[in-house]
């Protein structure tokens, strides 16, 4: 059977296989996401300053208050940069439910294109912003003293782990967003973002805290990543199981997020028109 398919619909007819069609929509798709770039173009700088104004607060104000800037800075980089791809879920978030708000997305469903390229067009424009965000972040790490002491090789492992897990945060804000359906909700969201952000080792070590709380950050998703990347530059990241496997959870947290979100995500779609 011929895997080429032509489909007739009010707008004319289509020809070529379904494999090119979804292709072809998810680059439309992507390209709209992309054109809003510069019609937003504040949206687009305040959300690539505002994790540098946390690194250089955390950096400069808490690290020189402490005395340790050069090496702090040193630790306190690759947190931010995990953090700020966690971040992203929030951006992902407000993107999806204006779009249902404003009825965009059932007026793409009701056109003849692939349904699917809706979402892969949301996701590759949010993973380009983050890839963006992420070069930002690491020049300005470098313009206040941060140096990558380890590989080119660690240095792209580093950069894919922290993709990875905005891979991950991007699958979780698309299906929290269908379920929230409005912007307004997303301050229900942040509530609980901004705490477990925080509950990471992004701007302090476990060793330096309770127990107990030492070990639940061990275990977030973020503190994977980020220690994974201290330890691909070279930093010292302790001896707890933790921390020894970091590069193996910086992956494993990523990949069971995605399997969970991903098809919640695209089953919560499917019924958005039901």
């Amino acid at each position: 059977m011929s895997t080429n398919l032509s489909v007739r619909t009010n707008m004319g007819v289509r020809t070529g296989t379904s494999l090119g069609w979804a292709l072809a929509d998810s680059w439309t798709m992507t390209r709209r996401e992309l054109a809003h770039w510069a019609r937003q173009p504040v949206a687009v700088v305040v959300g690539l300053v505002f994790p540098v104004m946390l690194l250089l607060m955390f950096g400069y104000l808490i690290g020189g208050g402490r005395g340790v800037e050069g090496a702090y800075v040193g630790y306190l980089v690759p947190g931010m940069l995990a953090l700020t791809m966690a971040f992203g879920l929030e951006s992902t978030m407000l993107a999806v439910t204006q779009d249902l708000g404003k009825g965009v997305i059932d007026r793409f469903r009701s056109m003849p294109m692939e349904s699917s390229a809706v979402l892969v067009g949301r996701s590759a424009a949010d993973m380009l912003q983050s890839a963006l965000g992420l070069a930002v972040m690491i020049g300005v790490g470098y313009a206040i003293g941060w140096r990558w002491d380890g590989s080119f090789g660690g240095f792209l492992g580093a950069v894919g782990v922290l993709l990875l897990l905005r891979f991950a945060m991007l699958w979780m804000g698309i299906y929290l967003a269908m379920v929230a359906g409005k912007p307004e909700m997303l301050q229900a969201v942040q509530i609980l973002v901004w705490p477990i952000g925080f509950l990471s080792n992004a701007f302090a070590s476990p060793e330096s805290m309770p127990g107990w709380l030492g070990a639940a950050v061990e275990w977030n998703p973020m503190s994977a990543t980020a220690t994974a990347v201290r330890d691909l530059s070279g930093i010292p990241v302790g001896d707890s199981w933790a921390a020894e496997h970091a590069g193996l959870m910086a992956v494993a947290w990523p990949v069971a997020l995605v399997a969970v979100f991903f098809p919640l995500a695209v089953r919560r779609f499917r019924r958005l028109s039901n």
